[in-house]
């Protein structure tokens, strides 16, 4: 009768994928989600509380609603600041990328030997302190850097410049680092893309008389959709979020704050002008911006696969 009670049990089991309830899943997650709502979710809503203050962290705070926001559309020297960053934005994420996918490509298409030593070698700037980066390449661009030296001992020396000095090329010279830094990230990626590319692809290409660039454009590129997005969702993000570089590099959001960005500015307002409140409102919209980009990217690149 016990066993037959017990066959009947299983019986009436409802069928389901393994690990049902899926409520205990929630168990496993609930560490992580604890710690990502102290230090992730309540600092963000706690800022935004701040942003409808006019408060300059000292003294107590006056409510403005979104006084705040409306004096950030109207600040053009912020507007400027936007304009700055979207001009790194091609240095961190479209040129690495261009980049990334002509070096991966060259890679896996020659088979050079020692190709873990060439990986490494272009993702070490990933691994090294923004801060220790932006030293080095001050040093570089010095008006007796290494840059400038190089250019005299070739006879160029009309091109020598204070690279950093200038308001002209300061933004520039910014850049280019960023480029130098999220190159290795993007080559990385695509070699790991190109790899899993089934070889018979490449054979049939090649057998249907395809070039360097027809194969790159019928079989690399398609296969590398994923990655694609994911290296511009970081470089973007990375983009968007400069600061290190910027005040290690240029202090005072160099000449004529012809480098200023959104990150140095909520550091400037909160930390020398007092304008605490402003700071949070401009951090908040910075956060959008950049969840509104990458969440594009990311329905581009989903589409773009699906087709």
């Amino acid at each position: 009768m016990a066993a037959g009670e017990q066959r009947g049990a299983r019986r009436r089991r409802p069928a389901g994928p393994p690990g049902e309830p899926r409520r205990v899943g929630y168990l496993y997650l609930l560490p992580a989600l604890v710690v990502h709502a102290l230090f992730l979710l309540f600092p963000l809503a706690r800022g935004a509380w701040i942003s409808l203050f006019d408060w300059d962290g000292l003294t107590l705070g006056r409510w403005v609603g979104w006084e705040n926001y409306r004096a950030l559309v109207a600040d053009a020297g912020l507007r400027a600041a936007f304009g700055h960053v979207a001009v790194l934005l091609v240095f961190f994420s479209v040129l690495p990328i261009a980049v990334g996918l002509v070096l991966a490509t060259a890679l896996h298409r020659t088979r050079v030997r020692g190709l873990a030593f060439f990986r490494t070698a272009l993702f070490l700037p990933q691994v090294v302190a923004m801060v220790v980066v932006g030293v080095a390449w001050r040093n570089i661009y010095a008006p007796n850097g290494s840059l400038n030296r190089a250019l005299r001992s070739v006879g160029l020396d009309s091109w020598a410049t204070s690279w950093l000095g200038d308001a002209d090329t300061a933004l520039v010279a910014v850049g280019f680092v960023g480029t130098w830094v999220q190159t290795g990230l993007a080559v990385v990626l695509f070699l790991g893309g190109i790899g899993r590319i089934p070889h018979e692809s490449f054979e049939a290409a090649r057998l249907d008389g395809a070039g360097v660039v027809w194969e790159f454009r019928a079989v690399v590129l398609p296969a590398l959709r994923a990655e694609i997005g994911i290296a511009a969702t970081l470089t973007t993000i990375a983009a968007l979020r400069t600061f290190d570089l910027v005040y290690v590099m240029t202090p005072l959001g160099g000449p004529g704050r012809s480098t200023t960005v959104p990150a140095y500015e909520i550091y400037h307002r909160a930390f020398h002008s007092g304008q605490v409140g402003s700071a949070a409102a401009l951090g908040v919209a910075l956060t959008a911006l950049t969840f509104l980009i990458t969440m594009g990217i990311a329905r581009i690149t989903r589409e773009e696969r699906a087709r």
